[in-house]
């Protein structure tokens, strides 16, 4: 490891405290990214540009191999998280899913993932993920460029709904809004498939009063915290401080779930944890938010 990325681990080493103290086994993060690494170095160098999709400057933390990420969450004690990766364009979508299944199956305590993009032959490929095991998909609509409500995909949300295998949606207007992103869209998918399993990524920032209505509304629509009420994120999307009542009502209802974008991060992965603490909403909701949740919808060994 680099001195680089050893003052990033140091950076780092209050975490295994942080989940003792609240009596839990480690953490569960639902939104975790590990990707093919020529596809991974692409998305690395669009982050360092300051794509028109990231809109600022957005320095990668964790520019590392998998070995050493993998083993980084290990140290932090994230005993179960994700291996999201999301197609941007047709015909890529399928290899995706191979290598995201294989990267699974090497490696304990990773939530078998996949994708999907609206193209031909879709639901035969998601059907096929299902098969071998996938148990979370990731769909990003704003770099995909697609509507959630794509004629194509009709048959996909009904397959995840009658699997109640959930999808991480990238449904929100941030970093930069385009047109099938927001609320709109989101919530005319739910009125076609109200069952989906759906975890809206970055709490739907920044709609997030819209985002909690369809969680609250949806019994199956879950939010992950990603980069939420960190100082990054705040400076552009701050969370409405009126709505936390409404947020720690929702996370003890299982409905919010710890994620971090790690390793893709501008700040150490602590963060993301020393902000959710900073809400004040008491242990049970850091509880169930940073294991129990996940753990029920997962089926987590404790």
């Amino acid at each position: 490891m680099t001195d680089e990325a050893g003052a990033d681990a140091d950076a780092d080493a209050g975490v295994p405290a942080f989940w003792r103290g609240l009596g839990l086994p480690g953490l569960a993060d639902v939104h975790v990214h590990f990707l093919p690494p020529r596809l991974l170095r692409r998305v690395w160098a669009y982050f360092d540009a300051a794509g028109p999709l990231v809109g600022t400057e957005w320095p990668i933390r964790y520019r590392w191999s998998d070995a050493e990420r993998v083993a980084h969450l290990r140290r932090l004690g994230v005993r179960a998280f994700s291996a999201l990766a999301y197609a941007h364009r047709p015909g890529m979508a399928a290899e995706l899913n191979r290598w995201t299944l294989d990267f699974a199956r090497a490696t304990p305590g990773c939530l078998p993932s996949a994708t999907f993009f609206p193209e031909p032959g879709v639901a035969g490929y998601v059907g096929a993920a299902l098969d071998a095991g996938a148990r979370v998909f990731k769909v990003h609509v704003q770099v995909g460029g697609f509507a959630p409500t794509d004629p194509a995909l009709d048959e996909v949300w009904g397959l995840l709904a009658d699997a109640a295998v959930p999808v991480v949606v990238h449904a929100g207007h941030a970093p930069v809004g385009t047109a099938n992103t927001g609320p709109e869209p989101f919530a005319a998918l739910l009125a076609r498939h109200p069952t989906l399993p759906a975890i809206v990524a970055h709490l739907g920032a920044p709609d997030y009063r819209a985002f909690l209505d369809l969680a609250a509304s949806y019994e199956r629509v879950r939010l992950d915290t990603t980069m939420a009420f960190t100082s990054f994120f705040d400076r552009f999307v701050p969370f409405p401080a009126d709505e936390l009542p409404r947020l720690r009502e929702l996370g003890l209802a299982g409905k919010v779930l710890l994620g971090s974008d790690f390793p893709n991060l501008p700040y150490p992965y602590a963060e993301q944890l020393t902000g959710l603490a900073r809400l004040d909403l008491g242990d049970d909701w850091l509880r169930a938010v940073c294991w129990d949740n996940a753990a029920a919808l997962f089926d987590l060994p404790a």
